[in-house]
């Protein structure tokens, strides 16, 4: 009886535990994200932010990501176009592939994939980088000598991540649709002229804007907690790849629950068109 209650009340003791350090976690990431955003406006507008760490960043992960992403883009186009046309053909409704895919790939797909390889590919390089300075104690030498890591090191990196989102965006939506237009139209199921007239009909300059405002929140929501779980790592080179492993499967998670809060508000908020 007693080792029942005891191993309860181990339970509860380890669930509260777990709580306290998923508030505290929240509580760092907004405090990171304020603090960052700030760096960001205040060093533009003082012109002392760190431009050349803007560019390197940027074209560190347009380097790492883009060839990822596109490779993902093409096989989701295609999967993307054999599902809705399956299910067109079944119910009769194949002048609206077109439409589906589009809007489906814009809204959704494009954002998602972006975002995956934002947390996958970027994120992962942070965190190991940002980790790896602080078990090395280069971030404790900044504090020391009166620079923020925040300033220095998260700032660019926040920045460059949400013009490389932006852009990974348009090149996925690009790269998607015209695989699926590609394999529709090629494969006889309807023709051109249907495909991009059920597209235009339905489609809306919202449904630009819709995506590229998901890649900006969630370009910025994997860079915080990479940059977070990064500059908390503590020990030696098992710490960052622990690390590592936190900041990807956060932010995954964090990105699927809010890609469902932006996609409910959008389409509350937003009249949707109609062919």
């Amino acid at each position: 009886m007693t080792a029942v209650v005891l191993g309860g009340r181990s339970i509860f003791d380890n669930l509260v535990k777990r709580a306290k350090t998923g508030i505290e976690t929240t509580g760092q990431l907004v405090v990171l994200s304020v603090e960052s955003t700030k760096f960001i406006a205040t060093d533009i507008v003082a012109r002392r932010f760190s431009w050349t760490e803007f560019l390197l960043q940027a074209w560190f992960m347009t380097r790492v990501s883009l060839l990822p992403t596109i490779l993902v883009s093409i096989p989701f186009g295609v999967i993307t176009s054999v599902q809705i046309g399956a299910a067109a053909n079944q119910i009769g409704a194949q002048s609206f592939i077109g439409a589906v895919n589009g809007i489906g790939v814009l809204r959704q797909g494009a954002p998602l994939v972006t975002s995956l390889m934002i947390a996958g590919a970027v994120g992962s390089a942070i965190c190991s980088d940002l980790g790896a300075r602080t078990v090395r104690e280069e971030t404790d030498a900044l504090m020391v000598m009166g620079i923020s890591p925040t300033q220095r090191l998260v700032a660019p990196r926040v920045l460059a991540a949400l013009m490389v989102a932006m852009l990974l965006t348009v090149i996925v939506a690009m790269t998607a649709m015209t695989t699926a237009f590609a394999l529709v139209v090629g494969t006889g199921q309807i023709s051109s002229g249907t495909y991009l007239d059920s597209f235009v009909g339905l489609a809306q300059p919202t449904d630009l804007y819709l995506a590229e405002l998901k890649a900006l929140i969630f370009g910025f929501i994997a860079v915080i907690v990479a940059a977070h779980k990064g500059l908390q790592a503590r020990g030696g080179p098992k710490a960052v790849a622990d690390a590592v492993n936190q900041a990807v499967v956060l932010s995954v998670i964090l990105l699927a629950v809010v890609n469902v809060g932006i996609t409910q508000a959008y389409v509350m908020l937003v009249p949707q068109g109609v062919a």
